[in-house]
């Protein structure tokens, strides 16, 4: 195990002690504004103007995931309703990403379902795309189901995402590519034992490119969401070398980190989409987006003194 993935499942664990959630959610909130475009769907649609402006598209993501009552899915559900119609209405080049969790798959999965087709039906009304994204191995399979289901319905507006660091993924894309499917391509963020996941990140790495070339050879579109420079290298050299165009894929950034290289990316005229994600329930993606690397978090400590 590398040091990067040591620091990571070190914070991991951390992060899931409740003293410090408790204390990071009373002090943290302004730290975590670098991550988070805002609180409310206003917000974030101006942010959406901005960045649209300088030629990077958005994937909104309102934040949430790991419901305690079936309640709380629905008024999810409402926003998103209310997210697509308010991306229709300011005309602004954004898809929409949800968590499976959030519309209720850990408390009744017909219902979470139904509430996530109602999002894709309003987003199919408005010609625009939903992705599910993906969480803990607990819900790989399931998440998957959702989006097979959806499309067998003809709700084809709907993708997921893969984690390459799960044994598992070569079969899930090949099976996958067949229902034609669009894919945002991850190396996966979340804690992981040795018995589902790698863990050496030159084993990661080396199935996301894997997978990654699998998508590229068959010409189904690919989104590849990554801030690892050879990554972003390779997969340029990869589409210049077998006559790849570049609108047959684009590369994926969060919103806060790298926003200068995001926009070189759209001069060099490469498709690039930043995950934007707003709301008040920040906690559990702020964590995440500070275990991906140290950097992450010597970047908040630096924000901290100024």
């Amino acid at each position: 195990m590398d040091r990067t993935e040591l620091y990571r499942k070190v914070l991991l664990s951390i992060s899931g002690n409740k003293q410090v959630e408790k204390l990071t959610l009373k002090y943290g909130r302004k730290l975590a504004g670098k991550f988070i475009a805002g609180d409310t769907l206003a917000e974030a649609l101006d942010e959406i103007e901005v960045l649209n402006g300088k030629g990077i598209m958005v994937t909104l993501d309102h934040l949430g995931e790991g419901i305690k009552q079936l309640s709380e899915a629905t008024g999810y559900k409402e926003e998103y309703i209310r997210l697509v119609q308010g991306i229709a209405n300011r005309g602004v080049r954004s898809n929409v990403s949800l968590k499976p969790t959030q519309m209720g798959l850990a408390l009744d999965p017909e219902a979470c379902y139904h509430n996530i087709r109602a999002v894709v039906r309003e987003a199919k009304n408005h010609n625009n795309f939903v992705r599910i994204d993906m969480e803990d191995t607990p819900f790989t399979q399931a998440t998957i189901d959702i989006v097979l289901r959806l499309h067998a319905e003809g709700l084809i507006n709907v993708g997921t995402v893969i984690q390459a660091y799960l044994f598992r993924t070569e079969e899930d894309v090949k099976r996958l590519i067949e229902s034609r499917v669009n894919l945002r391509l991850v190396k996966g963020a979340y804690k992981e034992s040795g018995a589902v996941a790698y863990q050496h990140m030159s084993e990661v790495i080396d199935n996301y490119k894997k997978i990654i070339r699998m998508h590229l050879d068959q010409g189904v579109y690919t989104a590849i969401a990554s801030h690892d420079d050879r990554i972003i290298q390779w997969v340029k050299e990869y589409a210049a070398q077998n006559g790849i165009p570049k609108d047959a894929f684009e590369f994926q950034m969060l919103y806060g980190l790298r926003m200068n290289d995001q926009e070189k990316l759209a001069k060099e005229g490469y498709r690039i989409r930043c995950y934007m994600p707003y709301g008040t329930m920040w906690y559990p993606y702020y964590t995440r987006r500070l275990a991906e690397k140290p950097a992450n978090l010597w970047m908040v400590v630096k924000n901290m003194f100024k």
